[in-house]
């Protein structure tokens, strides 16, 4: 069943699901490739780096094996090395702490295939289990198309998945809405808070949305602060039923930031497709009623 207006929407609790547009990972026989790290987010996207030696350091100097040259990312931030036939991540009493899979690392941690490195701004992925040469032009593809902080899909994904949606709407004469979500004063968190804290809070909002997109939907990070969800087979009432719940979530939750707890609200803006629309025409639509949300006082949804 679709979402409609007489649909109850069943919400489950945000922090407990993955998002929906990450796909499984598959087994591969195993390959003699060197394991390595290649970085997703703050830095030279796709920058491989094999772990062939027995310790590599991240940092913002150059001597260090990987430079960051990032104001989040210490002198010497963190370290890699091998021990017992495992590789292990280590913080080097960096200022912002290193992170995998957002746990901070308190001491030397062992990783696994698929694990998020963060170290201030800068995200790595190690890959180190399976065919790793298979698994990097994997990473690569994903990269062109995955948001790298927030691990949801990029502007480019968001709109070709939604030019497909629009002619497939069009040609059966299904339903299609889209919501177009922005961040409310989110110059303020960074500029109180600190730049790390607000890509806490970018995270935190991508996994309380993505927790209520479903499969053959689609949430996007569009750029800075601002995201969309396309549902298809969704008329306006569902849609705007989904705007209000995701809405309230976000301003009911809490964002952590070295002890203190953030606050944030959201304003949305959600249309539904009328005959002869394009990509242009609907997302100029929905981008005008966000922009409406937020002249009319924020925290609020304008639909059309």
């Amino acid at each position: 069943m679709r979402r409609g207006s007489a649909r109850e929407y069943d919400f489950a609790d945000p922090m407990m699901k993955t998002t929906p547009f990450l796909t499984n990972p598959r087994k591969i026989e195993a390959h003699s490739t060197p394991a390595c790290i290649i970085q997703i987010y703050g830095g030279p996207l796709g920058r491989r780096v094999e772990l062939t030696t027995q310790e590599i350091t991240i940092g913002r100097d150059d001597i260090n094996s990987i430079a960051v040259p990032l104001q989040t990312v210490s002198r010497r931030h963190a370290r890699i090395f091998s021990k017992d036939a495992r590789h292990h991540v280590e913080d080097l009493e960096s200022t912002n702490g290193t992170f995998v899979n957002d746990v901070e690392v308190l001491g030397p941690t062992p990783l696994k295939n698929g694990d998020l490195i963060k170290c201030g701004g800068a995200v790595f992925k190690f890959i180190g289990g399976g065919d790793v040469e298979a698994l990097y032009h994997e990473e690569i593809h994903r990269l062109t198309i995955t948001d790298g902080l927030t691990q949801i899909a990029n502007k480019r994904h968001f709109s070709e998945f939604l030019e497909r949606e629009i002619a497939r709407a069009a040609r059966h004469l299904r339903p299609l809405s889209l919501v177009m979500l922005d961040v409310d004063h989110f110059k303020n968190v960074n500029d109180q808070h600190g730049h790390l804290a607000g890509d806490r809070v970018l995270c935190g909002i991508a996994a309380i949305v993505a927790a209520q997109v479903r499969s053959d939907e689609l949430l996007a990070r569009c750029g800075g602060e601002e995201f969309a969800v396309v549902l298809p087979e969704t008329p306006i009432e569902g849609a705007l039923q989904f705007c209000e719940r995701i809405r309230t979530l976000i301003e009911n939750a809490t964002f952590a930031d070295d002890g203190e707890t953030l606050r944030v609200t959201v304003s949305l803006g959600v249309t539904t497709m009328i005959p002869g629309d394009t990509l242009a025409s609907f997302v100029e639509r929905a981008d005008a009623l966000l922009y409406k949300a937020k002249g009319e006082g924020r925290n609020r949804t304008c639909a059309e």
